[in-house]
């Protein structure tokens, strides 16, 4: 099996985390919480940390400012193995960032600023950056367009490179028309049920999957939520179900999906089963605060079964 080597471009973000919050204090009031606590994560970011934690060659690629956010989003994704050679650095940006108030029930709202993300263009993606690669992985076409997006995806599969993507935005069908062009230039799709539910305007996740692939889509790969994944393509559905956990807190568990998923796909596994690494890792990082909770690697997390932890642990 020869090398996996991703890219991961498109959002980045510096997330902040607090909890457990109930409540916003009035006026200066203050709270007393059990952590706070700062991760690089995104569709992008979120994804690269966790691939390259489970054995994949990771590149990031994308857009950060150079203040002290950019800064602290270099290091947590250098810790952890990944390649920040090509995250540009603008001085006319603020790194993207999110304040993320985390619910006793693992559920949040969202502060968010979109900073330098929205920056990153096709002019930015060198050959230097795609030689060697084996997969390229575009988190939040959306901040692009499908034009744009669809540029950068069919260089990638010019040189024979796979393409993934998944999206930031809430399911809309304003949302899929901007980045319909890019479509046709996916091999897989990794949307939420939400997301596929709300592009589509479908009653069923199944018929809202199979019109993405009508739309052009290799492989739709849509995330449940406590239900697993369900995975759509021409020539068949296969549900494959989550792993049971206690959540703490669900920020980071699509792009921990997404990053077991297109492990799995590189080592050359079935698609089944490379779901089912993905559920297995998303289930690790709901465990805890923030998308790179946990200490794993690809072996550790093979070894969780579908009901890890057991029921009431």
């Amino acid at each position: 099996m020869s090398e996996q080597i991703v890219v991961a471009m498109g959002v980045h973000v510096l997330d902040v985390l607090v909890r457990p919050v109930t409540e916003i204090p009035a006026g200066q009031g203050g709270a007393l919480v059990e952590q706070i606590k700062m991760t690089a994560a995104g569709s992008a970011g979120g994804t690269a940390l966790v691939l390259s934690r489970l054995g994949a060659t990771v590149r990031s690629a994308g857009a950060i400012g150079t203040d002290a956010l950019g800064d602290a989003l270099l290091a947590l994704l250098a810790r952890d193995g990944v390649d920040t050679t090509h995250l540009l650095r603008r001085d006319e940006a603020q790194t993207s960032a999110s304040v993320l108030p985390i619910r006793p029930d693992g559920s949040r709202p969202a502060f968010h600023v979109v900073g330098a993300n929205a920056t990153y263009t096709p002019e930015d993606v060198t050959d230097a950056l795609l030689d060697g690669v084996t997969h390229v992985h575009l988190g939040g076409p959306e901040f692009l367009g499908g034009e744009k997006a669809a540029e950068i995806l069919a260089r990638a599969k010019e040189r024979g490179i796979t393409t993934s993507a998944d999206v930031l935005a809430p399911g809309d069908v304003g949302v899929l028309e901007w980045i319909a062009g890019a479509l046709p230039q996916l091999d897989y799709f990794l949307p939420n049920d939400e997301q596929v539910l709300g592009f589509t305007g479908a009653d069923d996740l199944e018929a809202g999957c199979r019109a993405l692939v009508e739309r052009g889509v290799g492989c739709v790969a849509a995330t449940r939520g406590g239900d697993g994944a369900l995975l759509v393509n021409a020539d068949g559905t296969l549900a494959v179900p989550a792993t049971t956990v206690e959540v703490v807190d669900t920020t980071g568990c699509g792009d921990a999906f997404s990053a077991g998923f297109l492990r799995g796909l590189g080592l050359g596994r079935s698609r089944e089963e490379a779901a089912r690494l993905g559920c297995a890792v998303a289930g690790i990082v709901a465990g805890g605060l923030g998308s790179d909770h946990g200490v794993y690697d690809l072996e550790t997390a093979d070894a969780v079964p579908a009901n890890w932890p057991p029921p009431g642990r």
